[in-house]
This record gives C-alpha cells, sequence and structure tokens, in this order.
C-alpha cells in the first residue's frame, strides 16, 4: 500500500465526518462525527510518519496525544449534553438556545 493509499482513506473518513456534522440534528451523532474526523487526522499522522521518519515513532505520539484529547472532549460533551437534557428533555441541537443573551 502507498501513502496515496492511505491518503484516500483519509479524506473519506473526514469527509464522512464532515457530513455527519453538517447534516446532524442530535448532539450525540455530531459528536461521532467529530470522532471520525479525528480519526482521519491520526491516520493521516501514522502514514505520513511511515513514509516520512519510518525509524521515529513522532507521528503514534500525536496520535496519543489526539486520542487522549478526544477522550477528554467526549466526557466534557456528553456531561454538557447530559446537563442540559435533564432541564430540556431533548437532546436535538435546535433546541440548545439557552446561551442565547
Amino acid at each position: 500500500m502507498t501513502l496515496s493509499h492511505y491518503l484516500a482513506l483519509s479524506g473519506l473518513l473526514f469527509a464522512v465526518g464532515i457530513f455527519g456534522v453538517l447534516t446532524r440534528r442530535n448532539i450525540i451523532g455530531i459528536l461521532m462525527s467529530i470522532e471520525l474526523m479525528l480519526n482521519a487526522a491520526n491516520i493521516n499522522f501514522v502514514a505520513f510518519n511511515r513514509f516520512l521518519y519510518p525509524g521515529q515513532y513522532l507521528g503514534q505520539l500525536s496520535v496519543i496525544f489526539i486520542i487522549t484529547l478526544a477522550a477528554a472532549e467526549v466526557v466534557v460533551g456528553l456531561a454538557l449534553v447530559m446537563a442540559i437534557y435533564k432541564n430540556l428533555k431533548s437532546v436535538y441541537v435546535e433546541d440548545y438556545n439557552i446561551l442565547k443573551g
């Protein structure tokens, strides 16, 4: 497999993630789409590391850092969704207008 195969897979995953973010009404689906986009970036990091610097592990370390940040993002995002769901009884984005002044 060449670098272009990895980049094509990553581009496809990123496109699916963008499509999910733009078309989903459910906040859980939007969070899952953001995770897809982060995983597409992870594939890029590992693929470029493999083909440009095969003996080093900088790409894998970056991926571990991004996975850690993604886990923290999901925890905070789901905590906010749960807190808002207690009040509004909805997980749809258009119902979340509580930040308007």
